[in-house]
């Protein structure tokens, strides 16, 4: 049985790669491939070694929203994201410290690629730029198409990293509804999107931590796809919320999706990298109820002892759903490995980071008053 299923999955992958090319083909000869356009993704890495991921695709003209964009202008740039025209076997070369890589575009148009630095990184700064060029592609092209990447290394002196969850955790999606989430993404864009109350204010509090130089990293992981990249990165620079890797997922096919594409394994894998990644830092997971965050960030402790400080999970106030993670607490607690809290708002979680000592005391009444002023715009 598990042949037959990966001979057909193989028969599936091999037509959908037929389709792709017949299509990037005619394409071509219609002259509908251009203009180019290299997407770059921030990512994270070592002194000693640089992940770099981006993507070349025709570039669609997607706007940068602004306040007063209408909704068919949020309908259509929406439609420009996930009717993406990916680039395969484009050649780019990434330039860091006058040290030139250069790398071929996969069939859905990405690069991924890890430096290694000659001489390690200096660190002044959390961010750390590479250039990147598009040199070669299968399409005509005109001028320099160039896109700079950032990289975050933490510095060897912060406090502890931040893991949270996007959608339901810092921003309204109303994940655990496909009709409620179809019409957030499709209708909205970064700046009629609503953060939860007091995230912007809670989050600053834990990358300021108490050492008082506002450098814990915080990495976003989440299941939605790489093609809302732009829309999710504007939202938390509009929001004040602080700047850190986008981990998505991509919901392209190949072989290795078709096997482990699930919500948790795609969570649970990034936030295991990151853990082997930084082996001296430990992590403080922030959730929500809504899907398997709870599940996920549990096995993450059995996995990883010792290497989680604190679990917040934003209660969605559903009854099921609240149940399992209640009992997935209770089960934390009598292992006496970490201390996963199920919160009713953010000011909860402050308190009790204040009470453990990763922020400051003075920062609650700072989310507190946050939380009053959200509240307030909503009525």
């Amino acid at each position: 049985m598990k042949n037959i299923k990966k001979k057909a999955i193989q028969t599936i992958l091999k037509a959908e790669e037929k389709i792709d090319h017949l299509t990037f083909e005619l394409k071509n000869r219609l002259g509908l491939n251009r203009p180019l356009h290299i997407v770059t993704y921030r990512s994270y890495g070592t002194p000693t070694r640089l992940y770099v991921k981006g993507r070349v695709l025709v570039n669609k003209g997607i706007t940068r929203s602004e306040e007063n964009d209408t909704l068919w202008e949020n309908i259509l740039n929406m439609y420009r994201r996930f009717e993406s025209d990916e680039i395969p076997n484009a050649r780019v070369q990434l330039t860091q410290e006058e040290q030139h890589y250069e790398i071929t575009t996969d069939m859905e148009g990405y690069f991924v690629l890890n430096i290694e630095p000659k001489v390690p990184l200096q660190l002044d700064d959390i961010w750390h730029k590479i250039d990147i060029k598009l040199i070669d592609a299968p399409v005509e092209f005109e001028g320099e198409i160039s896109e700079p990447a950032y990289v975050l290394v933490p510095p060897p002196d912060a406090e502890y990293g931040i893991i949270s969850d996007i959608d339901d955790t810092i921003i309204r999606t109303g994940a655990t509804s496909l009709l409620e989430t179809g019409r957030n993404v499709l209708l909205n864009n970064a700046h009629t999107r609503i953060p939860f109350h007091g995230v912007s204010q809670f989050y600053r509090s834990l990358q300021l931590g108490r050492n008082g130089k506002r450098n814990n990293p915080f990495f976003y992981v989440s299941s939605s796809p790489w093609n809302t990249y732009d829309l999710l990165y504007h939202f938390l620079e509009l929001n004040e919320i602080p700047q850190g890797p986008l981990l998505l997922r991509d919901f392209g096919i190949d072989e290795k999706k078709f096997l482990s594409s699930d919500h948790m394994s795609h969570k649970y894998k990034e936030i295991a990298n990151l853990l082997v990644t930084y082996p001296k830092l430990n992590f403080i997971l922030i959730g929500d109820s809504g899907q398997q965050d709870a599940q996920i960030y549990s096995e993450v402790v059995k996995n990883h002892p010792g290497r989680i400080m604190a679990i917040y999970i934003r209660d969605v106030k559903i009854a099921t759903r609240t149940e399992i993670v209640t009992t997935i607490v209770d089960e934390l607690k009598q292992s006496g490995e970490v201390e996963m809290l199920l919160v009713k708002d953010t000011a909860a979680a402050a308190e009790h980071a204040a009470e453990n000592g990763f922020i400051f005391t003075e920062q609650v009444q700072e989310v507190k008053r946050e939380v009053e002023i959200d509240e307030e715009g909503d009525v």
